[in-house]
Parts: structure tokens; sequence; C-alpha cells
């Protein structure tokens, strides 16, 4: 049996005996609510995972800039919808846009000179974290550090069948994430330029004699990458309304979180931790207080990785 499929389904399994765990220990409804909420969550999660999964799989890089840009799109969006009355939806294009241009620029300008330079983990690891301080300062220096709202109505929520309820933005969050996620993994997995960048992911000397672009694909990482997170900063950004500068880095430590328990160099693994840790996340808020979701989320990561050290679909060594 195909090793990605295999882990899926023990994940599946362990997913469903979990609920089933749960409906015994607690009301049945409450069980479906925080797991739909879960789901919900873990998309958005699992949006940002992916795209710190492709960059550290491809380009072998710790984007900690990352969560900054979920930071900076969500700025931008409510930026276009306050000083220029554009619709939410138009906005968030503009500012996906936007942040993905920002990280192939970044690609041109920093990590590429890096690399011909011969600059190591630390080195790359120093420079991301200096460009995540440098994003934060001056998202705060131009919007401030007060928290900001954007123009959308949170208390919305919508009916669904079995009594059910979802905020009209998260559900249409939920809806947009899993398409995008799905349509990513299936051209990831099928097509010919996904299969390219996942050659490059394994070996991108070897790829490269067989002749694919790999300069060009680095690039293309880049920028799928930042439109991943620009997506999932929108989406989050929509469903809580407030966000501040540091919006972002709350949300990294978990999309960190998922990237390692999904198997730190893959994507599809990056989709199936994020959607573990919403989920595990919300169904804590049941025993616990909701402070506690991050460090319920970091304490399956740790007990995971206690039986499988190489994530969910990671590779036992690194190529």
């Amino acid at each position: 049996m195909n090793r990605h499929l295999k882990m899926s389904l023990w994940t599946l399994g362990a997913a469903a005996a979990t609920i089933v765990l749960l409906v015994i220990l607690a009301d049945g409804h409450r069980v479906a609510q925080t797991t739909l909420n879960g789901v919900a969550s873990g998309v958005a999660i699992a949006l940002g995972a992916v795209g710190l999964a492709l960059i550290f799989s491809v380009l072998r890089v710790v984007n900690f800039a990352h969560g900054d840009l979920l930071t900076l799109t969500a700025y931008i969006t409510l930026a276009l919808m306050t000083g220029a009355s554009i619709p939410l939806v138009v906005a968030a294009v503009i500012a996906i846009v936007v942040t993905a241009s920002l990280t192939g620029a970044m690609e041109i300008t920093v990590w590429r000179p890096l690399r011909k330079r011969g600059a190591g983990v630390l080195q790359k690891l120093l420079v991301g974290i200096g460009l995540a301080f440098l994003i934060r300062g001056v998202v705060q220096v131009v919007f401030g550090a007060e928290p900001r709202r954007l123009d959308v109505d949170v208390s919305r929520s919508v009916p669904l069948p079995g009594g059910l309820t979802l905020g009209y933005i998260q559900l249409w969050s939920l809806v947009i994430g899993l398409i995008i996620l799905i349509s990513l993994a299936c051209w990831l997995k099928f097509s010919h330029s996904g299969r390219e960048l996942r050659a490059i992911a394994d070996n991108d000397m070897l790829a490269e004699t067989t002749g694919i672009n790999t300069k060009r694909w680095m690039l293309t990482t880049w920028i799928i990458g930042g439109a991943a997170a620009g997506l999932a900063g929108v989406l989050t950004a929509g469903s809580v309304g407030a966000i501040t500068p540091n919006f972002g880095f709350m949300l990294l430590l978990a999309m960190f979180a998922a990237t390692i328990l999904g198997g730190v160099s893959s994507a599809f693994g990056a989709i199936a931790g994020g959607l573990v840790i919403g989920l595990v996340q919300e169904w804590s808020t049941m025993f616990f207080d909701s402070s506690w979701k991050l460090a319920v989320g970091f304490g399956v990561l740790i007990l995971t990785l206690i039986v499988r050290p190489t994530g969910l679909l990671g590779k036992a060594k690194l190529s």
C-alpha cells in the first residue's frame, strides 16, 4: 500500500476514534460543533503550513517571515477596504497578489544572492528572522500597534444541518480554503509541473540534469508560498475580524507545528498536520480553557514525534 495512503488512513482512523471517545465523554452536539470549528480552523492553518513546507522542501529555508506575510496581507486588505472603499473579495485578491509579488522579489534580491554566496542554515535562519521583524515593523509604523477591525460582520452565522452553525465569513473561508488545498494537492500529485516541483524537492541537482529549470521553480515556489500565506491571513482575519501587528506571529507557531507534525518536507503532510492541529486545538476547549489551545497542539506534536519522529508523511532522511 502507498505510504502516504497508509498514513492517511491511520490518521483518519485515529481522528474517528478520538471523535467516538469525545462523544462518550461529552455531549454529541457539542462534539460535532467543535469538530466543525476545528476543521475550519485547520484549513487556515494548513494553507499557511503548506507554504512553509513547500519553501523548506525546495529551498531548505525555514521562513520565519511567513507569519508576518499573513499580517501584511490582512493589513493591505484593510487599507484597500477603508481607504479606497474596495469590496472585501477584490481587496483580498489584490493583497494576495501584492504579498506573492513581495515574496518573489525577496527571492531575487535576498535569497538567491545568499545561495550564490553559500550561506549556511544559520545565516538563512537569521535573515528570515530579520525579514520578519522588518515586515512587522513596517506594518506597525504604517498602521499603528492598536487592534484594527476589518469591515465584516463576524456575528452573522449560517444554520447548518443537525443544529450546527458556522459564521458566514468562516463558512466561506472554509469552502475557499478547502477548494484551494484540494486543487494544490491535485496539482502537486498529478500535473507535470507539480511532478517537476516534487523532483526538485527530492534532489535539485538531479532534477537540473534532466532539464528542469530549477531557478524558475525556486522563484515560483516563493510566489506560491507567499500567495498561500496571504490567503491564510485574509481568511483568518475575516473570520476573527480583529488584527494586530502580532497577528501572524501567533498563527506561525501553529503552522510550524502543523508542518513538523505532517513531515517537515512534505506539502501533503502539512495539509494533514494543519487539519490535525486545528481539530485538536478546538477539541481541547471542551475540557480546558481556550488559552491552552496552542499548548495542547504542541503537546500532540511532541507525542506524535515520539512515536514517529519523521512526522505523519515525512521521509526517514531528507535528500
